[in-house]
Order: C-alpha cells, then structure tokens, then sequence
C-alpha cells in the first residue's frame, strides 16, 4: 500500500517545481512553473521575479512585446500569462469551462438558447474580427452585439458589464496594453490569439490532457478537485482526461493518499524535493495560494490566514508572503511613484524575520517594478 502523502511532504515537492533550483529566464521559467494568474498586471513581474533572480522588468517586458510571453482571460475567465503554447491549451480549456456562462447570457429574444454550433462560430468571428488589429473591449463589445442581432440573439443581452466582460473573455483573444507598461492596468486591446501566436487551436480532449499534465507538471501533487477548480472544469471532464492518461501513460500517472483523506495524483521526471526558497513577497493570486482548490491551500496556508489572505467580498487576495515554505503574512507597497515604503506584515505567531532575510525578496520587487524601496517597516496582525 502507498505510503500517505504528510502535509510537509506536499509542499516540499511543489516547491521544488515553482522555486527552481538553476536561475532561468522569463520564458524557460514560465514554461517550467506554470501559467501565472495575472488579474493585477503586475503579478506576473513579481511571480516571476520571486522565481528567479534574472527576471527583470526589462526582460519581461521584452518577452511579452514579442509575443513569447503573452496574456489573455482563460482559466475561470481569469486572466493569466503564459508562453504562446500554454495559452492555445488554456484557450481550449476555457471554451469547455465556460461554455455554461456564454450559453446562459446569449440567448434569442424569447428566452431560449441559440442553436448548436453557434457558440463556435461568435468565437470564429470574434477572433476574424480582432486578426489584424488590436481591438478595444468597446469595440468587441459591439461586434459581439452586431453578431447576435444579425444571428437571430438578443443584442440587449450584452449591453451591460457582462457582455461587456464576454466580449473580450473569450480565450482565443490575447491582449496588451494600448498606453501604459505591461505592468500597469493601462486600457488594454485585444487581438486573435491564432494571429500573435502563430499556433493552432489543440484538439479539445488533447488540450484536456495536456492541462491536467501541464498543472501537476507545475504544482502538482495535486487532487482532481485541485485539477477541476484551477482549471475552471467540471469534476466529471477532468476525471475523463485523468482516465485517459492512465490509459496512455500507464503507472506513470501515479496517485497517493494525503491529507484529508483526499488521493493526489502526480507524475514522473519533476523536480526531487529541494531546500526551501528563502524569503519571497509573491504577487496577488499567486499560485501557491490560487493553484489548488481552496481546501487544497493547507500545504501553504493555514484556513485561518487563508482568510485574512482572501476577501470573499470583492474576490481580491493580499500579495502574500512566504517565509520557510510556508505564506505566514502579506505586504503592500505605499505609494505610486517610483521610490515606494515596504509595509511587511506577518500573522501573530508566526516566526519573527531575522535582520536582512528581506533583502533579496526586496531587491526582485525591485527589478521587477523598477521601484526603489526607501524604507520598510515590520508589523505583526
């Protein structure tokens, strides 16, 4: 019988994945931790920066104007960062999870659903439409109406901010800032992620698949509830995909009980449990908090920080901090020009920084912001 997974075990062999042990560059390091959760623009620059000492706003930058870091809503019909490849599989994934919601919202006057296979043509003419130009959210909102009223849809149905939000969340739109840095929350437009990327759509089942080995690539061991809630599924689609790796890879795909009597699925050639990263300020959303479902969160956190952590409220998260492999606090930076005040924050009774362990996790805020940090002050809640 397998030997159970303990609590510390699963975040030793996770970490090992999100904190690699060679210094690696913004495109290799996405490409090996996994897609970023980027509602704040910034978080991308700050996970990254996190992960490895050689990511830089510059660098970032550069890698998201030539498009081989690109962003786009996908999983959950949130926004995330990704490597060309990587979004061509959340992109199939999201037209799965959020298939429910656009079929929901677009709907003919009398109430009814549009017929089937029209969801597959909005997304094709959405994406034709926003080919050769980067489009404004106003002006996909306008197409998506145009195109309802001309299908027999009830264009009064994206008038509001929803449809406002369905007409640039489609998952075959990648976009960038039209003023601003890649960091800010500049208007943003949006264009055809087959026209920026280059690539094709992967077939459903296959894209399916590879999200399943791509999430326990990066995060894993993780659960099929960790697997369904990360990518926005539903329970049954991601035991189908599981079923048909283990038809493929056999016992390669392993699983092993854990806590909360929960069974963690993992696979082979990742990273072996490592030492643990020092002192990081990671970005809001990040992984090691939104990667699992939430009562997945406890290799991280504990539930009673989670909320302190997450406002159930307005959904934002405080950008945590991480102290021996564990979130223990959040921070904040005071200010909008370029020299900023640290406020770090750590829960009452948890370990007391020492002298100087800020100093690197300050210096890639740093680099990653371009921003000086003038002063820093340490509280406890």
């Amino acid at each position: 019988m397998d030997e159970p997974l303990e609590t510390d075990e699963l975040a030793a062999l996770t970490l090992a994945r999100q904190f690699p042990a060679e210094p690696l560059t913004p495109v290799p390091l996405l490409d090996r931790v996994g897609p970023i959760q980027t509602q704040t623009a910034r978080s991308a620059f700050l996970g990254l920066a996190a992960r490895s000492p050689l990511v830089t706003h510059a660098g970032l930058t550069d890698a998201y104007e030539t498009a081989d870091v690109v962003r786009g809503s996908t999983l959950r019909g949130t926004v995330h960062t990704a490597t060309p490849a990587q979004h061509r599989i959340l992109d199939a994934v999201t037209r799965v999870g959020q298939r429910r919601l656009w079929e929901r919202t677009l709907l003919r006057p009398d109430g009814t659903r549009l017929p089937d296979g029209a969801l597959e043509e909005l997304w094709e003419a959405t994406e034709v439409f926003a080919a050769d130009t980067w489009r404004t959210p106003e002006g996909l909102q306008d197409h998506l109406a145009g195109w309802l009223a001309e299908h027999g849809g009830d264009p009064g149905r994206v008038a509001d901010q929803a449809g406002r939000y369905l007409a640039f969340g489609h998952g075959g739109l990648v976009r960038r800032p039209l003023r601003g840095g890649w960091d800010r929350q500049g208007a943003p437009g949006y264009r055809s992620a087959a026209a920026v990327t280059g690539l094709p759509l992967p077939a459903v089942d296959d894209a399916l698949d590879e999200a399943v080995l791509l999430h326990l690539r990066a995060h894993g061991p993780a659960t099929r509830e960790d697997l369904a809630w990360w990518a926005g599924l539903p329970l049954t689609v991601v035991d189908d995909a599981v079923g048909r790796l283990q038809e493929r890879l056999g016992d390669a795909l392993t699983t092993r009980p854990g806590p909360g009597h929960r069974r963690y699925l993992d696979v082979p050639d990742v990273p072996a449990a490592a030492a643990r990263p020092g002192v990081r300020l990671l970005p809001e959303f990040d992984a090691l908090f939104c990667g699992y479902a939430p009562r997945g969160r406890d290799r991280f956190v504990t539930a009673e920080h989670h909320t302190l952590l997450w406002s159930a409220a307005n959904g934002q998260v405080r950008p945590p901090l991480l102290v021996d492999g564990r979130i223990t606090g959040w921070w904040r930076l005071i200010g909008t020009g370029a020299r900023r005040a640290l406020v770090v924050a750590s829960f009452a009774g948890t370990r007391r920084l020492r002298a100087g362990e800020l100093a690197e996790a300050i210096a890639r805020v740093e680099a990653a912001l371009t921003v000086t940090v003038t002063e820093v002050t340490r509280t406890r809640v």
